[in-house]
């Protein structure tokens, strides 16, 4: 039987994902189940579905955490960096993020939505969050570009840092010949830099 009554509906959402996403941590997204965290935290399906509107709702909110978690480490850069450093230490920050948090990190592009689903403001907002302090950076390494022009370029180097975490990580940047994971991202975010300053 549930037991609303000792529990708040937030106390109940937290104990849904703090169980959840160590359910994801330990075991992998492929063994998040409602019906296991609901077991875990002693509490009915039903009660889960009270605070959240379906299993995709929920695993929003688990990704929208890690996002944060992501955001947090980000934000602990020096300021006082330049910007070029700046973009190479977000890159080797990022990459070890995903390197200490596998799988939480391969859960946010793991899932999908449905095609009738939309993703949700909130969650849009905080994926924007962690593209803007990148792009923030690009825009004080050139006086010649225009912000659109730099929040493009942030996001394409962003794209290639993302794809060579996902090559490391899934064991096959190996196959490339790549001995150096952190040495491919700076080589990658400064040669990237350099060609666009002169662009």
């Amino acid at each position: 039987m549930a037991r609303r009554s000792e529990h708040s509906q937030q106390e109940i959402k937290d104990m849904v994902l703090n169980a959840a996403e160590t359910i994801v941590v330990e075991e992998g997204f492929d063994k998040l189940k409602v019906r296991k965290i609901a077991l875990d935290i002693g509490y009915t399906v039903g009660s889960i579905y009270m605070v959240f509107d379906n299993m995709a709702d929920l695993i929003m909110n688990i990704k929208g955490r890690t996002l944060d978690d992501i955001a947090t480490e980000l934000n602990a850069i020096d300021a006082s960096d330049s910007a070029e450093q700046k973009i190479v230490l977000l890159a080797k920050t990022y990459l070890l993020f995903a390197c200490n948090n596998f799988n939480r990190w391969r859960m946010i592009f793991e899932h999908q939505l449905a095609e009738n689903e939309e993703v949700p403001d909130w969650y849009q907002q905080k994926v924007n969050q962690i593209f803007r302090m990148v792009e923030a950076e690009f825009e004080q390494l050139s006086s010649t570009h225009t912000d659109e022009q730099s929040k493009q370029a942030a996001r394409a180097l962003w794209s290639g840092v993302h794809g060579i975490c996902t090559l490391s990580l899934t064991g096959k940047l190996d196959l490339l010949g790549v001995d150096s994971i952190d040495d491919t991202v700076v080589l990658l975010v400064e040669s990237f830099i350099a060609g666009w300053k002169q662009s």
